[in-house]
């Protein structure tokens, strides 16, 4: 008699923070490029299907009505996809708003700039929006509207921001997704021509007056936290506008699993209130 297959936990969402924290632990990112992808699609888990648009030339996944947000995934510029983070965008757009998850070159087929070049090709076909993004995604937002995007606000989640040194949290061992080698190592595949001293690579070190408000989110574990802490003390000494909003514990990409992570969907929803903030400004005006 043939036994019954068992179901994996990784083909369900994982309902807690300790399955989360299993799962992590059982989908460990390395190798190919290719082998990387799977195993972060893995990671992410199921995800629900959305529709596609072609916005700038690139194809994109879009879900939800209202105000506009473009959140770019995160993934290091090497991983990652629309696909992995339709969980993300669903919870955001419950919230009343419409996202757009754009389908951006990756490293090391096509390194820095081409995902900057289709960020701005989306950006520029979208009308001014707030743009937003976690991890890379983020880092990617903020480069954006550094290098000229008209947008009405950017919301970041755990932001890449400095590889220039001043960071004094990217040693730590007590995030669970991400590490400092690891970290690294994107890097040189996303940007092999670009050092920690450069504005591309370090968008704490580039221009930061006249950006429009910023909306930070990050966590106390993860290796970035000073990206975040920096990114907000420079804007402020920069006269920006820039709200912070730091989550005790948790790991980097929280806000993947805002069905598991109650502050994820917490994390989500200020983010939600802070596009309709701006909207609303924007309309007014």
């Amino acid at each position: 008699m043939t036994e019954r297959a068992q179901a994996s936990p990784l083909d369900r969402r994982p309902k807690t923070e300790a399955e989360l924290r299993d799962r992590i632990a059982a989908c460990p990112i390395s190798g190919s490029a290719q082998q990387m992808r799977r195993a972060f699609a893995t990671l992410a888990g199921p995800q629900p299907h959305l529709s596609e648009i072609t916005r700038g030339g690139r194809r994109c996944l879009v879900v939800g009505e209202g105000p506009e947000i473009v959140w770019f995934h995160g993934g290091g510029y090497v991983f990652g996809a629309p696909e992995t983070h339709a969980t993300l965008a669903t919870a955001l757009a419950a919230h009343g708003l419409r996202v757009v998850l754009p389908d951006y070159r990756l490293a090391p087929e096509d390194p820095w700039p081409a995902m900057l070049e289709d960020a701005h090709a989306v950006l520029s076909d979208s009308g001014p929006v707030v743009a937003g993004g976690d991890s890379a995604g983020g880092h990617l937002a903020l480069v954006a509207a550094q290098t000229g995007a008209d947008l009405k606000g950017l919301a970041l989640v755990s932001p890449n921001t400095d590889r220039s040194g001043a960071s004094q949290t990217r040693g730590r061992e007590s995030d669970a997704m991400n590490d400092d080698a690891s970290d690294a190592a994107l890097a040189r595949q996303a940007m092999p021509d670009r050092s920690g001293k450069d504005p591309a690579a370090s968008p704490l070190l580039g221009e930061l007056a006249g950006l429009p408000p910023v909306h930070l989110e990050a966590v106390g574990a993860e290796i970035l936290l000073d990206d975040s802490l920096l990114l907000a003390r420079a804007m402020a000494l920069a006269d920006c506008e820039v709200s912070l909003h730091v989550t005790p514990g948790l790991m980097h990409m929280h806000t993947l699993w805002p069905d598991c992570l109650p502050e994820g969907a917490a994390s989500l929803a200020r983010i939600a209130a802070f596009e309709r903030r701006q909207s609303g400004a924007a309309q007014a005006g």
